[in-house]
């Protein structure tokens, strides 16, 4: 009789047990199940943009608001359509005169604002031939350019705009201060206006690197240029590559895209030239008075001695620690040259500057002026010699 109440009991309290057991262990598998499935037993929240907002301008950034404004693109229109250098990317072929199509796109970089008037520099070969020349300014405005001047030699080129809509003028930094390591920022428009003032950066990867190309009569030059890692491609060309605080260092001008030592060619990659500011400084000055540039000439032709066979250089008789300097290869009648120099002497200084390539020679000469004298040192053999000549004569009197 003691034990009936306690039977009674157990028989509702076990089967309320399992109830509670089975309730919790359904919760379990179902919060395992939509683990298991990606679920969720609770509502998702909404993605949303952070709030926190951090400083990223960097002195790159700086650099590139000084001078963006004053990029702009410069377009070669032509009667006859054609591919050149820098561009055949442009869609706008359909051009107002039914004759006249873009040629070819680079661009440039606005340096002087003087009264109604502005002032850019670009490259030569980015205005070669054209019949029209149109601007596109960083706001994508579009104005007529008038060519002032233009240079083969040094491939450079200043056009004339409209200051109405010119807010931005650029700065150039005095070259010969740069440093091999420094940042180099290049402004641009890649493939044509359509990517106009894209930027890419870099760094100085050398000074007074010789670069060798041909102009348009043919003829062989050879201009110093900084050398760059900063992406430079077709249609940079003539845009700035500035420094950290957005001055103008240099005029971009080319690449090398490829190396043809092997004969299958091989590709090269951050291998970008650009004219000096000095050098650019020293054109567009003479462009913007002269139209062109008249420099003087000695009337040689010649070579570097560092390119010369061993058995060339060994006929020159030179002393053994000649091993660099431009052999005289002939000289022009009437020209300053003529009578002072020998075939086969060898320049090694002018000026008491020391003279190693055709470049460096070129370089000197051409920051004279008709009419100076300058005094140049030479190995006849070896004998080491000087002798001083007047600059009476230009390039224009050149044969």
């Amino acid at each position: 009789m003691n034990n009936s109440k306690p039977n009674s009991f157990m028989r509702w309290f076990i089967p309320l047990i399992i109830v509670f057991a089975s309730f919790l262990l359904g919760v379990g598998l179902t919060s395992v199940y939509h683990q298991l499935v990606g679920g969720s037993t609770t509502s998702s929240k909404t993605t949303t943009v952070s709030n926190t907002v951090y400083n990223t301008k960097s002195d790159t950034t700086k650099a590139v608001k000084e001078v963006q404004d004053a990029v702009v693109s410069v377009i070669n229109y032509q009667k006859n359509s054609g591919s050149s250098y820098d561009q055949y990317w442009s869609n706008d072929s359909n051009s107002s005169d039914s004759e006249m199509q873009i040629y070819s796109e680079g661009s440039g970089v606005i340096y002087k604002k003087d009264g109604d008037s502005a002032y850019l520099v670009t490259n030569n070969h980015v205005i070669d031939g054209a019949e029209k020349l149109e601007i596109m300014l960083a706001n994508g405005t579009k104005v007529v350019g008038e060519l002032v001047g233009a240079d083969t030699y040094s491939d450079l080129a200043v056009i004339k705009i409209s200051s109405k809509n010119v807010d931005t003028v650029a700065e150039f930094a005095d070259s010969t201060k740069l440093n091999v390591g420094e940042p180099a920022i290049a402004i641009g428009s890649p493939l044509g206006s359509e990517y106009a003032n894209s930027v890419t950066e870099g760094i100085v990867s050398s000074l007074s690197r010789t670069v060798t190309s041909q102009n348009e009569e043919g003829e062989t030059i050879s201009t110093n240029a900084i050398q760059t890692d900063a992406a430079i491609n077709p249609g940079n060309s003539g845009g700035p590559l500035i420094n950290i605080k957005g001055q103008v260092i240099g005029i971009n001008s080319s690449k090398i895209a490829s190396s043809s030592s092997s004969s299958s060619g091989v590709a090269v990659e951050g291998m970008g030239f650009a004219i000096p500011s000095n050098d650019v400084v020293s054109i567009i000055n003479q462009l913007e008075e002269n139209g062109k540039v008249i420099r003087p000439a000695l009337g040689i032709s010649m070579a570097d001695l560092s390119q010369a066979s061993t058995s060339a250089i060994n006929e020159l008789n030179l002393p053994d620690d000649v091993t660099s300097g431009i052999i005289v290869l002939g000289t022009q009648s009437g020209m300053p040259a003529d009578g002072k120099l020998k075939k086969y002497d060898v320049i090694t200084e002018i000026d008491g500057k020391k003279i190693e390539s055709t470049s460096d020679l070129q370089s000197i000469l051409y920051k004279h002026k008709k009419g100076d004298t300058i005094e140049i040192t030479f190995y006849r053999g070896k004998d080491k010699k000087t002798v001083k000549l007047e600059l009476d004569k230009t390039t224009e009197d050149l044969s």
